[in-house]
């Protein structure tokens, strides 16, 4: 018979989590506040990102510290293990996204300051594709939902390829109109911004699908993790 959890662990495990949301929903705030002021360049909505980044940096701290003190509990089982282990993981992918919100809103800043800087046509799209990414990976995670986090990790190659398309048209624009290379370097920056914030809300669909189910599917691989093999053999059989 395994470790049983007393209640004081499975609060201390409930905290972690808490934790988690709210930063997650901080974050998406936050995130949604860039994007906005990008595609509207609303200088007033990006200072607003600026002064919520100290309190996702300061969150960041806690659950780290807390997920640490989780891990010198002797008795966690795998389970719990896999939940401390993606805990840490998520909360610097949600911390880096916070940053990026932070990089998008100077560029909206940047481009308010320069007048008739026409965005590329794919901004626009590629902008809903991101949130759409965003709001189901952090979805995934409030909920603990293993299908929205599998339906993030099919959309990945649509950002990409917004990205790639906006990259070049903003290049060829550049060689055309060599008066137009300020704003252009912004809205590459800003693609680029936006690729990575998919790539962290991919990363967070991983961590969720380990977390709940034990999945590992990092590097298009898809297998159990070790330790939840036997679990699922047993689940297949009875």
């Amino acid at each position: 018979m395994g470790p049983v959890k007393s209640g004081s662990e499975v609060m201390l495990q409930n905290v972690l989590v808490n934790y988690l949301v709210s930063q997650a929903r901080t974050v998406e705030s936050s995130l949604s506040r860039a994007l906005w002021a990008l595609l509207e360049r609303d200088e007033r909505v990006a200072g607003e990102v600026f002064l919520t980044e100290p309190r996702i940096n300061e969150m960041e701290i806690v659950i780290d510290e807390h997920a640490i003190r989780l891990l010198k509990d002797k008795n966690l089982l795998d389970s719990d293990l896999r939940l401390i282990v993606a805990a840490l993981k998520i909360n610097n992918d949600l911390e880096r996204m916070g940053d990026l919100a932070v990089n998008l809103s100077q560029s909206a800043i940047s481009l308010a300051a320069i007048k008739d800087a026409a965005p590329p046509a794919e901004l626009e799209p590629m902008t809903a594709a991101v949130r759409a990414m965003v709001s189901k990976s952090l979805g995934a995670l409030i909920h603990q939902n293993v299908d929205l986090a599998a339906q993030v990790l099919e959309s990945d190659d649509v950002v990409d390829r917004y990205r790639d398309r906006v990259f070049e048209g903003l290049l060829a624009g550049m060689s055309a109109h060599p008066g137009l290379a300020a704003p252009n370097l912004h809205f590459i920056l800003a693609s680029r911004h936006l690729e990575r914030i998919a790539d962290h809300a991919t990363n967070i669909a991983e961590d969720v699908l380990f977390w709940i189910r034990g999945l590992e599917v990092r590097h298009g691989r898809a297998r159990l993790a070790p330790e939840a093999a036997p679990h699922r053999a047993a689940e297949a059989t009875a």
